[in-house]
């Protein structure tokens, strides 16, 4: 690669990851508010939603497949959460949570969802069809698990690691 198309490459990525960040942000204090976070905390949860979708698309551009770009931004949120958590008057899962459901993949849901219907209303069963509808399904659910994989791992392993006494108090 020259100079010229890295640098081209470099602005394309970047625009690219603020363009999604903003989606994110704005998604993840919308649900923030139906989850009923406080308004003072709803800026947390756009920067929950702005750092999973920025990570989750610099993974995208950097060659990851979808499964695995989502895995990486839910792990990055996760921690970033748990680190942060002393300091927060707001449920550490609710953040999670909040920041990563802008990354569930809808189009494809749909895609998933339409194309099983459609085979289960057929009279007649097109082999290309159910495929395609299986693969969406089966991709749906397996970045759904690495999200939820991805948001568990820093909970169950910082957890351990909180002294015996502040587990008691927080589990009060």
């Amino acid at each position: 690669m020259d100079r010229t198309s890295l640098s081209g490459f470099i602005e394309m990525s970047l625009a690219a990851i603020v363009h999604e960040m903003l989606c994110g942000a704005v998604a993840a204090a919308g649900f923030g508010v139906l989850f009923n976070v406080s308004p003072r905390r709803l800026p947390l949860c756009a920067a929950s939603g702005a750092l999973a979708l920025a990570v989750r698309t610099g993974c995208l551009e950097a060659g990851l497949n979808l499964e695995g770009a989502s895995f990486a931004a839910a792990l990055s949120i996760s921690v970033a959460v748990q680190l942060l958590r002393t300091n927060m008057d707001i449920s550490p899962t609710a953040l999670d949570v909040v920041g990563c459901i802008p990354m569930i993949p809808g189009s494809l849901a749909a895609k998933a969802i339409l194309g099983l219907f459609a085979t289960a209303t057929s009279s007649v069963v097109n082999s290309q069809q159910l495929v395609t509808a299986v693969q969406y399904t089966i991709s749906v659910a397996f970045v759904i698990v690495a999200i939820g994989t991805g948001l568990a791992i820093p909970t169950l392993l910082l957890r351990l690691r909180l002294p015996l006494n502040r587990r008691r108090s927080e589990a009060a």
